[in-house]
């Protein structure tokens, strides 16, 4: 039995290498040799130990991408040498939401990192055929593996039922933040508002197309928010970011019917003000990963030329996984995506 490299959470705050069983596909699975793997905010969650339900011990990751070396015997659209990015859940198959084709919502689904599937922090990773898609051969597997956090941003994007795309506001221009202004460009909203306390975040907001960057630090984001949509407010605001007082903020900006998303995994309690919801009858709606159709949208995006390149701000050794978390944890230099290299 051939063995490989995994990047651990053995406790809260460390991470170990530690070699283990090469997974051994089913027939309806593919074997992939990982060559990049993202780190994402759940990863945080997990290396801090407050993740809602993967606890140490536990492999790190779940956006991947590499090239494919064994197909099972029921696999068809797969073959060895495949250049392939997972979508990094499966759901239980039979639950109502899966009957409905919202694997997100799945009570039961299975994912990367738990005692059923191992983590993209690996050298090899196994995945049923139904969860893999193949990037165009010009897609370097970097740009592959933001395929996973831009069908977040697609996703929460699809979630909003107010017809009118005169304007949308992100508060919180993280990897999910920008991805979710990247998928509110492409669907064609024309004014695009980013919030952020990091320059370089706000820097990078203008970079994708943002007609309009604030600070909260410093700006009256009310104040500023009013006057650039004439006194009306934005049509939605999405929640990208836990600040105390954001999904307050988030109502106070957003006319009269329109809607608040909140995208954000936020787990500690915070206020609200649920007056504004019903005195200017906003709508307000959450967001939970995606569904395949916005994984397939994600893949088509970047098979199709979607430029990605500047979202990768660090890349470091799968033997470094702890610095990894470390860069985007403390965020003591300028990131938006780090990613671990593997193969």
């Amino acid at each position: 039995m051939f063995h490989l490299k995994t990047a651990v959470v053995v406790k809260p705050h460390q991470v170990e290498i530690q070699e283990v069983d090469v997974p051994k596909i089913k027939p309806n699975e593919v074997l992939i040799k990982v060559k990049t793997a993202g780190v994402c905010g759940s990863d945080l969650h997990l290396f801090h130990g407050t993740h809602a339900f993967r606890k140490p011990p536990a492999i790190l990751g779940h956006e991947v991408a590499g090239e494919i070396v064994e197909v099972g015997a029921e696999v068809t659209k797969f073959r060895v040498g495949d250049r392939v990015t997972v979508e990094p859940h499966i759901g239980c198959g039979t639950c109502e939401y899966c009957r409905w084709e919202l694997v997100n919502l799945c009570t039961n689904k299975t994912v990367p990192g738990t005692p059923n599937w191992i983590g993209t922090f690996s050298e090899y990773f196994n995945a049923p055929e139904q969860t893999v898609h193949k990037l165009a051969d010009h897609v370097p597997y970097e740009i592959g593996t933001l395929i996973e956090p831009l069908a977040v941003g697609i996703h929460t994007i699809s979630r909003i039922s107010v017809p009118e795309k005169e304007s949308i506001a992100i508060l919180g221009s993280g990897t999910i933040g920008l991805l979710t202004l990247v998928a509110a460009r492409e669907a064609g909203y024309r004014s695009i508002i980013c919030t952020d306390t990091q320059p370089f975040n706000l820097e990078m907001a203008r970079k994708l197309g943002a007609a309009l960057t604030l600070n909260p630090l410093e700006d009256d984001i009310v104040a500023k928010v009013k006057a650039f949509t004439d006194g009306k407010g934005v049509d939605v605001a999405i929640v990208a970011a836990g600040a105390r007082d954001i999904v307050d903020q988030a109502a106070s900006i957003t006319k009269r019917r329109g809607e608040v998303g909140i995208v954000a995994m936020i787990t500690e309690r915070i206020p609200v003000n649920t007056y504004r919801f019903v005195f200017n009858e906003i709508n307000l709606f959450g967001a939970m990963t995606y569904e395949t159709r916005d994984f397939v949208k994600a893949v088509e995006l970047v098979n199709n030329g979607l430029d990605l390149r500047d979202f990768i701000t660090q890349r470091l050794p799968l033997e470094r996984a702890q610095e990894a978390l470390d860069v985007l944890s403390q965020k003591k230099e300028n990131v938006v995506k780090v990613l671990v290299e593997v193969g």
